[in-house]
């Protein structure tokens, strides 16, 4: 098209034989101003070819592990429950036990998992199975939106009487703050893990049923002047920290022999 409208066609026809070097030297110019332009738009070419790749690169980057994920089953795990005596969703042991324990716990409190794995299986065995402890496990969700949505479907859970076995499953596939464990995607999938009513857990946990269960434990929580997790009020006096069975053994049974003053403890 460039060279088409750059030579006049009509004046080549006219003149004589000897006037053609003209013509080819007309000729010249726009085919070398043309080569630039292929250059440019090969150029253009190059830069639009590697942004897609950076663009897909990226994507890969950020969005590969879920695409891949669609393709790997997930590994949830559920953990195996000691033997225990359950009274009400969230307790277990005989409510007439001579030490009522309160546990304020974040599901997402690497602390609180830490006393899970630790501490409170040795504690339901020894004092909870026995009559001593009454056992009781309150939310404290402070630690982020996945914080509150976990503690809201451990109570869907134990409106089926698994409330434990959700709070194990919980501790048990738990691997940082706000990472996705319990997004409510995933809470669906271990209550289905766990086999129960799928129609009541979901139609609970999307309606927010125990939304004022949650927060009615933040608020018993602020009177008992938790500040941390996971705390520990047994008989009314509390006790912070992840504490190792023998320290809580001696607590205990300081306790059981009527010596109720535990500031040295």
């Amino acid at each position: 098209m460039i060279e088409e409208e750059s030579i006049p066609q009509e004046p080549v026809q006219e003149e004589s034989e000897q006037a053609q070097p003209e013509v080819m030297f007309v000729d010249a110019p726009p085919a070398a101003a043309s080569q630039p332009k292929w250059r440019m738009w090969i150029a253009a070419g190059g830069c639009a070819v590697l942004f897609c790749a950076a663009v897909f690169v990226g994507t890969l980057i950020f969005a590969g592990p879920k695409i891949v994920q669609q393709f790997i089953p997930e590994n949830i795990k559920t953990a195996e429950m000691a033997p225990h005596v359950e009274t009400q969703m969230n307790a277990m042991g005989d409510p007439n036990a001579p030490v009522h324990i309160i546990e304020y716990g974040d599901f997402q409190c690497p602390y609180c998992l830490k006393f899970w794995e630790e501490t409170e299986p040795q504690l339901i065995n020894e004092y909870v199975n026995t009559g001593k402890v009454y056992f009781e496990y309150r939310t404290y969700a402070f630690l982020g939106p996945e914080s509150i949505s976990a503690a809201e479907g451990a109570y869907c859970a134990g409106d089926q009487n698994k409330f434990w076995e959700y709070h194990d499953t919980l501790f048990s596939n738990w691997t940082g703050e706000n990472v996705g464990d319990f997004t409510n995607e995933k809470l669906i999938k271990y209550a289905k893990a766990l086999n129960l009513n799928m129609t009541d857990f979901t139609a609970c946990l999307k309606s927010e049923k125990h939304k004022a269960t949650v927060e009615l434990d933040m608020l018993n929580a602020q009177k008992d002047g938790v500040t941390a997790t996971p705390t520990l009020i047994i008989n009314g006096f509390k006790v912070e920290g992840a504490q190792p069975f023998d320290k809580l053994k001696e607590i205990i049974e300081h306790v059981l022999n009527g010596n109720i003053d535990t500031q040295d403890l």
